[in-house]
């Protein structure tokens, strides 16, 4: 049977306000468990919570024996890209060092939590610290390898309503650990509809970001496993194309115009896209 746990991971500090960073454990209390997911969520890093990961996927991971530990962690632009990953990497330490998780981790996200957990693994290669992952998962995940799609008007995006500087000030005026979707999925639109997304996430030189923040010259020897569907107008396919290019995922593709394709839990690619996930993680 599913059972959720809420924890506390440990405290970060935002401009002036100290941020308790929690996390979610989830496991099925019925079967041993054989393997952590380390699971962070989407929104652009401008908005989202722990909590978005679907029912079916919660209860197929862990019926096959899969922990997960869903992590929350400081939103732009309050808290910078840096910021972000540190405060990743200070609750892997934490679940490491106080849950003394002994089974091998994969950490896995969704959209931006699928570059955060990239971004991630790439900054723990470069460490000894801090145990590494056994492997990535990427659902509809990017680096920013190509050009124009992340920094300037989205298409797709500017068919929505626009949404105006001012209201976007009044969401983003407290640091956060969390955003609810109602309420600020209107920051990305905005970030998303004027270019200017990259400024709200990171503020330093250009030169720096596809150096530090970017997967451009990231090297990463760790087994990934990359979902995305050809039409995505969020994150194009040619991103994904390059992520596969530059690390040679196990890939999963679905023909459609869809970026969380899989937030339909009962459609057949949503089924498969698990399962897939499920194979790789026993093989790897």
């Amino acid at each position: 049977m599913l059972k959720a746990t809420q924890i506390t991971l440990n405290t970060v500090q935002v401009q002036d306000t100290a941020l308790v960073i929690e996390a979610t454990h989830y496991l099925d209390d019925n079967i041993a468990p054989k393997a952590n997911l380390i699971y962070l969520h989407g929104g652009g890093l401008l908005y989202g919570t722990k909590e978005d990961l679907p029912q079916r996927h919660l209860e197929t991971f862990t019926q096959a024996g899969l922990q997960i530990f869903a992590i929350n962690y400081p939103l732009a632009p309050q808290a910078q890209i840096e910021e972000i990953i540190s405060s990743i990497q200070q609750s892997i330490k934490h679940l490491q060092n106080q849950l003394h998780l002994e089974l091998p981790y994969f950490l896995f996200g969704r959209s931006a939590g699928a570059y955060l957990a990239l971004l991630t693994a790439v900054r723990l290669s470069q460490q000894i610290e801090i145990e590494k992952p056994q492997g990535v998962i990427s659902y509809y995940g990017y680096g920013f390898l190509k050009d124009g799609w992340f920094d300037s008007p989205s298409p797709h995006y500017l068919k929505l309503p626009l949404v105006i500087e001012n209201t976007v000030q009044s969401l983003i005026a407290t640091p956060s650990q969390e955003a609810d979707l109602n309420t600020h999925f209107s920051c990305y639109v905005h970030a998303r509809q004027t270019g200017k997304w990259k400024s709200l996430i990171y503020q330093g030189r250009d030169k720096f970001f596809y150096l530090d923040y970017s997967l451009r010259l990231a090297e990463l020897n760790l087994p990934i496993f990359a979902a995305h569907a050809t039409n995505d107008p969020d994150v194009p396919f040619a991103e994904f194309q390059a992520l596969c290019e530059k690390f040679n995922p196990t890939k999963f593709v679905i023909a459609a115009e869809l970026h969380d394709f899989d937030r339909d839990e009962q459609s057949k690619d949503t089924e498969e896209l698990i399962q897939a996930t499920i194979k790789f993680i026993q093989s790897t």
